[in-house]
């Protein structure tokens, strides 16, 4: 049995690579059995560091006997061309978009380093500190003040994905979410936790399938009643009981990613934000 080689991927950015990543990630999960080495090489700003970045590129591909792939969203056209020189299928996604739309456009670009990540004085960054300062102050039932300012509340029990996506929703789309557990009390109650009835527009609702949540709760809290998984079978059964009770719209999120997850709840509740 032959066992896959492993080359090495580079995400190289003159900001934080984060978009560099992404989209690198975004090709890569198209071609199954790959196996890559990964490595995010942000703030390379300089020819200096550029150099540095190309000489670990080219040591790469003498060490794994293949060319790594480098995904690159460096902005200056003098640095692009010291990195192409390194030993590697080199993709730039300025080079490569850059120039259709400046000819689509009618215009240059300002090759400005950095210019998505820097609108820190602008109101969307602004509204999207607010969201997770917002997002935190309401995680897990903390409070049920201010919810009239939420834009979305998610329920359902514990260790389902809820803060997690709550976070998302505010760091990515500058929502305000809160979050509550469905507990035992509200089972024997048959009703919503307090103060949330009122919203019920904004309520939407996460579920899991038992044996995915026994794995993460063991994780947590190992020979648990909390995490065993009767339990397990017995909260989310309930859960799903009381959500389909009171009307709300439900997903199961075992086998979703946050970003699913997220893009779904903004669906059904029509929810409109541009991302950052």
């Amino acid at each position: 049995m032959n066992v896959p080689t492993v080359r090495t991927a580079f995400f190289v950015s003159d900001g934080t690579g984060i978009t560099a990543e992404t989209l690198g990630h975004s090709l890569l999960t198209q071609f199954e059995g790959v196996k890559l080495r990964q490595v995010r090489m942000p703030f390379t700003n300089t020819a200096e560091k550029v150099r540095e970045c190309a000489a670990r590129i080219s040591q790469a591909a003498r060490e794994d006997g293949l060319r790594p792939v480098v995904f690159s969203t460096l902005v200056e056209p003098d640095l692009n061309a010291i990195l192409r020189q390194a030993d590697a299928l080199y993709l730039s996604f300025f080079e490569t978009f850059i120039a259709p739309l400046e000819a689509e456009l009618g215009l240059k670009s300002t090759h400005t380093i950095g210019r998505f990540h820097s609108s820190t004085d602008s109101n969307s960054y602004k509204d999207r500190i607010e969201a997770i300062n917002y997002t935190l102050g309401h995680d897990d039932g903390i409070t049920n003040k201010g919810l009239e300012e939420a834009d979305v509340i998610l329920v359902g029990v514990s260790r389902c994905g809820k803060t997690p996506t709550s976070l998302y929703l505010a760091m990515q789309f500058g929502l305000k979410a809160a979050n509550y557990p469905l507990i035992p009390e509200d089972f024997e109650r048959r009703a919503l936790p307090e103060g949330l009835d009122k919203h019920r527009q904004k309520l939407f609702g996460l579920t899991i399938q038992p044996d995915r949540l026994q794995a993460i709760r063991t994780e947590r809290r190992p020979n648990s009643r909390y995490a065993a998984l009767e339990n397990c079978r017995h909260e989310v059964a309930e859960a799903e009981k009381l959500m389909r009770k009171e009307g709300i719209r439900w997903l199961d999120s075992s086998t979703k990613s946050i970003e699913e997850i997220s893009t779904t709840i903004m669906q059904e509740i029509k929810l409109e934000r541009s991302s950052y």
